[in-house]
């Protein structure tokens, strides 16, 4: 898929709805539309990036920022306690949209939500 038709790229050219939660120079925050849990949003570069490892250095503090306020924000607004960050970096990593993006998805004590384990 070519970014003209990315619905990441077409999110950040205003293209495409969503529900923006916030947005600097080079990136956008977006609620994510299958919530792990209330208030998730994802941080999504408004260039097109496949991966993290394609995001130039040059804008990653910017991208950094942007998490920090995103989760601030959220415990602030006591959607959590806590948060994780999860961003899929190619198929086998669990990728489904190949434009690079962070998850921050706030958390609560014995919220039930299991990242990375094994059954």
């Amino acid at each position: 898929m070519n970014k003209i038709e990315c619905i990441f790229c077409k999110i950040a050219r205003k293209e495409a709805k969503a529900d923006i939660v916030g947005e600097s120079s080079n990136f956008i925050a977006i609620k994510d539309l299958q919530p792990a849990a209330k208030g998730h949003t994802l941080i999504i570069p408004k260039e097109h990036y496949a991966t993290l490892l394609n995001i130039p250095s040059k804008i990653s503090e910017e991208m950094l920022e942007m998490v920090k306020k995103v989760a601030s924000e959220l415990i602030d607004k006591k959607l959590g306690s806590g948060f994780n960050l999860v961003m899929n970096n190619l198929a086998s990593a669990g990728q489904v949209v190949m434009h690079a993006h962070i998850h921050v998805i706030p958390r609560k004590e014995g919220d039930g939500l299991r990242f990375l384990t094994k059954i």
